[in-house]
């Protein structure tokens, strides 16, 4: 079986699930990234059975999809309802009482594809960004063992009946979510805030040409 997988570099969660496709398929191929780095060349020569993005810094090349034999497959930090970037962040910021996480396969148009599994949680109301994000990775981590079992013994992937419910997120609404403006309410500013902050707060006030975040009460 030639599996490539591609996951983001520094995340103790992809090493883990590399580690363990290395595991059963010893002659997979791991690659690790970072966002803004330059794609690898080989990606553009590649073939084999599966592709396996794995919060992949990079937008997999239509390509590439097209050379993976029995499918291209990621795992989605989000329910089908919040697809593209930013999902746990507009999920917080609607008010949701449930997320959760979604296996699919890949087309050229980001989170498109045909549904594999959706695994879901409620979500509490002292939950964060941070730790809605680590529900969805403890999930997604399990999802991925799951899929490798079931490949590693011949067996079909499953089939989920869920749709994606809208096009995705984008980085210019996600940009546009942390933007607090004065003339918001208190409500919508700390909505805003904690809709927005993970590590560090991302929510921010331009003043006379300068970027100024906020980091709540």
């Amino acid at each position: 079986m030639k599996i490539l997988f591609v996951g983001k570099a520094n995340d103790k969660y992809a090493e883990q699930a590399a580690r363990y496709l290395k595991q059963i398929f010893p002659d997979s191929l791991v690659v690790f990234g970072l966002r803004g780095e330059k794609m690898p060349e080989f990606f553009e020569t590649w073939q084999g059975d599966y592709v396996f993005s794995y919060l992949s810094p990079w937008i997999i090349p239509a390509r590439l999809l097209q050379s993976a034999a029995k499918g291209a497959i990621n795992w989605h930090p989000g329910s089908p309802e919040y697809p593209g970037i930013g999902c746990t962040n507009f999920a917080i910021y609607n008010g949701e009482t449930e997320f959760g996480i979604t296996c699919h396969y890949m087309n050229p148009a980001v989170d498109t594809g045909k549904i594999v599994e959706v695994k879901r949680f409620p979500i509490l109301e002292n939950d964060t960004v941070f730790s809605i994000t680590e529900k969805c990775y403890a999930l997604i981590i399990n999802s991925f063992f799951r899929i490798v079992e079931r490949i590693a013994n011949h067996l079909i992937l499953p089939e989920s009946d869920e749709k994606w419910q809208r096009k995705p997120f984008t980085r210019k609404e996600l940009d546009a979510l942390c933007e607090i403006k004065p003339d918001m309410s208190a409500e919508e500013v700390e909505k805003r805030i904690k809709a927005t902050t993970y590590d560090k707060p991302w929510a921010y006030t331009i003043i006379q040409g300068k970027k100024f975040y906020w980091i709540g009460k």
